[in-house]
């Protein structure tokens, strides 16, 4: 089962309600997504951290060989 980028943009949001978000199609098949996240809760996380705070948002998505979110680029930064 594919996930659509609404979907993924509602989890990252869910986590991030203030957070500046853009998903990306890579393949144009509904399986490759990147993800740009820029969330003032960034400031003072390095790279890592802050991935793994979105990571941990679309935990439920991408566990397990059925989770429909199987590939995700993931950006991540502060506001300048």
């Amino acid at each position: 089962m594919a996930i659509e980028a609404r979907d993924i943009e509602n989890l990252i949001r869910a986590q991030f309600p203030q957070a500046r978000i853009t998903i990306t199609d890579m393949a144009g098949d509904g399986k490759h997504w990147a993800a740009e996240v820029i969330d003032a809760s960034f400031v003072g996380m390095n790279r890592v951290q802050q991935q793994r705070a979105v990571m941990a948002a679309l935990k439920g998505a991408m566990e397990g060989p059925s989770a429909p979110l199987h590939a995700l680029a993931l950006t991540t930064k502060a506001p300048e």
